[in-house]
């Protein structure tokens, strides 16, 4: 069936978007900060078992997580502060229980929380009880920035058929699943409009080198070669440019030099401005109003 959320559109026949600050390409920083848990099997995994049979606990691949909370997302957080620039964090709620030195260190950097469930699972975190999870997991990241979340960000995006009417009905304005545009959409929910902001799963540090597992250096040349394009398309209607980074993956030693070159690339282009997720929503939703 064709898509039942989002009515199909050439991205070519789309009204034009305006400049948001003088800037065509709104360049969206999300970084996934996730609770991997101890005693569940891990969602994903940088060695396997021997002969194949998973344990739990599951001490290598918690371990690379882990690394990346405690090495890896002082580094990003560097990197960001350096350019003074603002980022949002799709970060699960147990984050801040499990990690609150880190959940205090991105509250006190500014970044903007967007809600990403409880806990980082390998099976689909929605099974059973969506709605109860939805709103406990913004209710607990609410408490603690003391703002309630305007986004939403699914753990692997991955949705039920009620998904998008489970978070218009909790207040979110906007969910970063629906990967289709490169342009915010309005999608159709029982509780009114919702946006489908802008994400990106081809600059996404998770399937570049945890899916794909290409070699360092990937990801910045995709992004540059993303960047070329879009200054050549943003001059019909502004453009939104989302990278996905994860602290146990963009930030180990060996690629953190690519996170700095990519910062600088984008902030060399006269084109680019970087923005949260809930400026990119209120710019949208004033230049395109939600006909429903």
């Amino acid at each position: 069936m064709a898509n039942p959320r989002i009515p199909y559109r050439l991205s070519s026949t789309r009204p034009p978007l305006p400049p948001l600050d003088g800037k065509r390409i709104l360049v969206h920083l999300v970084v996934n900060v996730e609770n991997w848990r101890f005693d569940q099997p891990m969602p994903r995994t940088i060695i396997t078992p021997p002969h194949g049979r998973e344990t739990v606990p599951d001490v290598p691949n918690f371990s690379w997580a882990d690394y990346g909370m405690r090495a890896g997302l002082p580094r990003i957080l560097d990197a960001v502060a350096a350019r003074n620039l603002p980022a949002s964090t799709s970060v699960n709620a147990g984050v801040i229980d499990a990690y609150r030195p880190a959940a205090e260190a991105m509250r006190d950097a500014g970044w903007e929380f967007i809600g990403h469930g409880m806990h980082q699972r390998a099976t689909n975190h929605v099974e059973g009880g969506e709605e109860t999870l939805v709103r406990a997991s913004l209710g607990a990241l609410a408490a603690f920035t003391g703002t309630r979340p305007r986004g939403w960000l699914s753990p692997g995006l991955r949705e039920t058929a009620d998904t998008p009417d489970i978070l218009k009905s909790a207040g979110l304005d906007y969910v970063c699943d629906w990967v289709v545009d490169d342009r915010p959409s309005w999608m159709t929910t029982i509780g009114g409009p919702l946006i489908a902001m802008p994400y990106n799963l081809e600059i996404n540090d998770s399937i570049i080198y945890a899916v794909e597992r290409h070699a360092t250096g990937e990801m910045a040349r995709r992004l540059e070669f993303t960047l070329r394009r879009f200054e050549h398309e943003c001059r019909d209607s502004a453009i939104v440019l989302a990278i996905g980074l994860h602290p146990h993956l963009i930030s180990v030693p060996h690629r953190i030099h690519e996170l700095d070159h990519m910062l600088d690339l984008l902030t060399a282009s006269p084109e680019v401005g970087f923005f949260t997720g809930s400026r990119l929503a209120d710019w949208f939703a004033t230049a395109a109003p939600s006909e429903a």
